[in-house]
């Protein structure tokens, strides 16, 4: 059992795969995702055919990262469609990049903006475009943060299941989910047994994001 799926089977009562794991129980990350896709049908959510490995490696390189192993097999057991998912087989190039781009657009508006600035980077530049070169530098070196649902975003790095999800608008940045699964259960709680998003700590910390959390 991978220790991802481990903790699953250890988790409190009240989260949603408490009701089908146990510590016996060996659930395969593509099993896992089944579930909760069956729940979020009756959520309303849309799902088109899974993304085929070609899909996904095409992905990866038109865009420049790569899936974690937990939301590869997510998309590849079904793609949800219902805006506003990504739709990563026919959204469009543009539409995608764009979201793609929304973490560093965020963070140079409030650059500009509302006077934001992280000590780490150094004396604030004079010129504006200098300030923003400094940011685009520090996002590149980042993990990519991979559009999930409206700003929701899962960082590319480490290539490891268990990854958090954040939410992300402009510099207000926050954990929106310990992992994919809890995510997913914080935005739509309801279908999943939660009165409202629950925020659980321990998430795993992420290069140059996390910081922005604090």
């Amino acid at each position: 059992m991978s220790v991802l799926l481990r903790r699953l089977a250890q988790a409190p009562v009240g989260f949603f795969y408490s009701n089908y794991l146990d510590s016996g129980i060996v659930m395969s990350l593509r099993e896992l995702a089944h579930r909760y896709i069956a729940t979020l049908r009756s959520a309303g959510v849309e799902f088109d055919a899974g993304l085929s490995a070609s899909e996904i490696c095409d992905v990866e390189e038109m865009y420049g990262f790569h899936f974690p192993p937990d939301l590869r097999d997510f998309l590849m057991a079904a793609l949800p469609i219902t805006r506003p998912f990504v739709d990563w087989r026919n959204g469009g190039q543009e539409e995608i990049a764009r979201r793609l781009a929304w973490p560093l657009e965020g963070i140079c508006f409030d650059i500009e903006r509302n006077d934001f600035w992280i000590d780490a980077w150094g004396e604030r530049p004079n010129v504006l475009e200098d300030a923003f070169d400094i940011a685009r530098g520090a996002v590149a070196a980042a993990p990519t943060l991979i559009p999930v649902y409206s700003h929701r975003y899962m960082p590319d790095s480490p290539s490891e299941e268990g990854n958090p999800v954040f939410s992300v608008y402009q510099t207000d940045i926050i954990f929106y989910g310990v992992t994919l699964w809890d995510y997913l259960e914080n935005e739509f709680p309801y279908y999943f047994g939660r009165q409202g998003p629950q925020w659980a700590g321990g998430s795993k910390p992420i290069e140059f994001w996390s910081a922005l959390c604090e």
